[in-house]
């Protein structure tokens, strides 16, 4: 009776491994289809020569066809290279508006954390004023007031996508630098900065790499949203606002594929972002590596 329930149990345990694998493996897959997509729109538009979505007012209009996937929009332009080529420099901007904004929210919440005192009150005002104003309403002004472009859109989405993310590093550090090991770092003279960067650091980065990723949508989104708006990217660079703005004149009359493929590839691209920030939490998080 006892040799049947541990044969039982031994096969419990391995049904149990095989999900956990196959699991995993799924989760994996998915987030390096995500990487290789983006990477790969991002790349392509950037080696895309300018004569792949030249003007062509003898091709004005057309449909989606063989010869243009995603039509041609009211200049003759292809839609298909048009499309790519903008989103691989909504990526590009988004991205590195991201990466900049997140250091500004590793630095500003291991500095609240750490220090404590005024300067965890002063952060914690800075973050509850960017919150507390309407977020498109405070990027539209800031890139306005910086001469809207690549340099103003960038620089307001760098310094509005902050908050969110310096919150929960300083989350993070609080929870870490009440610990024994950062208690015995300080009793043997470190400064709080050599305890921030050599003992606190290390285990805020897998939930700062992750905040990192899931701003990337968000920075997109909103890089988008600013230049429709016409406050952002100038008309004459290739964007998915712009293609999306100049749709709207046309929509009316029945060229549908003006907005409806541009907004899919932006949809995509963002809920792919959010597959790889997700994704990438159940693989780090050991709590969830067995769901």
């Amino acid at each position: 009776m006892s040799t049947h329930t541990h044969t039982h149990t031994d096969d419990n345990t391995k049904k149990e491994k095989r999900f956990e694998f196959n699991r995993r493996s799924f989760v994996s897959i998915m987030v390096v289809f995500a990487i290789v997509y983006l990477v790969g729109i991002g790349l392509w538009g950037l080696i895309m020569p300018e004569e792949a979505y030249a003007v062509d007012y003898g091709a004005k209009f057309v449909s989606p066809e063989i010869s243009h996937p995603f039509g041609t929009d009211f200049m003759g332009r292809d839609m298909f290279s048009r499309c790519i080529k903008a989103l691989s420099n909504s990526l590009i901007i988004g991205v590195l508006a991201s990466i900049f904004s997140s250091f500004i929210a590793l630095f500003m919440g291991v500095s609240s954390a750490v220090f404590g005192g005024w300067v965890d009150k002063f952060v914690n005002w800075c973050v509850d004023l960017c919150q507390g104003l309407p977020h498109l309403v405070l990027l539209i002004l800031i890139s306005f007031m910086l001469g809207k472009g690549v340099k103003g859109v960038t620089l307001a989405v760098i310094f509005t996508h902050w908050p969110s993310l310096t919150r929960i590093v300083r989350a993070e550090v609080m929870q870490v630098r009440s610990s024994q090991y950062v208690q015995a770092a300080y009793k043997m003279g470190k400064t709080k900065w050599q305890v921030a960067f050599g003992h606190i650091l290390p285990h805020v980065i897998p939930s700062y790499i992750i905040g990192l990723i899931l701003l990337f949508p968000h920075a997109i989104m909103h890089e988008a949203s600013v230049t429709f708006l016409g406050f952002g990217l100038p008309k004459e660079m290739p964007a998915i606002g712009v293609i999306l703005s100049e749709s709207m004149d046309y929509l009316a009359t029945g060229k549908w594929w003006l907005a409806v493929f541009p907004g899919l590839m932006l949809l995509v691209a963002v809920m792919l972002f959010d597959v790889i920030g997700d994704n990438l939490k159940k693989l780090w998080n050991p709590e969830s590596g067995n769901e």
